[in-house]
């Protein structure tokens, strides 16, 4: 039994209509795939997760795009990226998870060190080292400086990306660079001390060499 004409003309008008839905759902989300991947990598911690989380958010996505529009694509993607990805964290790493509404110990201070913790990160002399101190930050800290000082976002658009209002954008950004800088200073001063302990240690190894070689006893070396 052949299909009534309007029936073809349906699906017809249906499937053309899905693949312009497509392809323009592709223009607009794809350019943005890698700050999603990054986005999801610094907040999952895991490579195979951030993975799962991009595909999960992009289909995502792609079933609600008739919500978009038309205004700040990056900051659209980013803000589902970042909802999937905590809920992926709630599902299977719930301690990783700080409660967004828990504010009191940020406080409402403009950032004071900007200055020189700008500058330590524009610096970036040990990329492995920074990235390790961003991703031991609290969650709602580390996705605020990642979208402030790698993806580059204005303050309204983390804001938008991040459900809060400016002046809490403002406050975690203040406490990010804080606290790395803090780190940043700690570790250094870790990192001195102990070449300063291999130093003494390679010298006394030395000393010992030497009085192994020679013979004799420390006492005598030492005279």
């Amino acid at each position: 039994m052949s299909k009534e004409p309007g029936e073809v003309a349906r699906r017809q008008l249906s499937g053309n209509t899905d693949r312009r839905r497509q392809a323009r759902f592709e223009a607009i989300t794809l350019p943005h795939l890698d700050a999603a991947y990054a986005l999801a990598r610094w907040l999952t911690r895991n490579d195979a997760d951030a993975a799962d989380v991009v595909q999960e958010a992009f289909l995502r996505a792609f079933r609600y795009f008739d919500t978009y529009r038309g205004d700040d694509a990056k900051s659209w993607v980013l803000k589902i990226v970042r909802r999937t990805c905590y809920s992926w964290l709630e599902r299977n790493r719930p301690a990783d998870v700080v409660s967004l509404e828990v504010e009191e110990e940020f406080g409402n201070a403009v950032a004071t060190s900007v200055i020189d913790a700008e500058a330590l990160l524009e610096s970036r002399s040990d990329l492995r080292r920074l990235d390790q101190l961003i991703e031991a930050l609290p969650v709602p800290l580390r996705e605020t400086i990642v979208l402030r000082e790698l993806h580059e976002l204005g303050y309204s658009q983390i804001a938008e990306v991040t459900g809060v209002p400016i002046g809490t954008v403002m406050s975690r950004l203040h406490r990010a660079r804080s606290l790395l800088f803090r780190a940043w200073d700690t570790t250094d001063v870790a990192e001195r001390t102990g070449r300063q302990a291999q130093l003494r240690m390679d010298s006394m190894n030395r000393v010992r060499r030497d009085v192994i070689r020679n013979g004799s006893g420390f006492a005598a070396h030492t005279v």
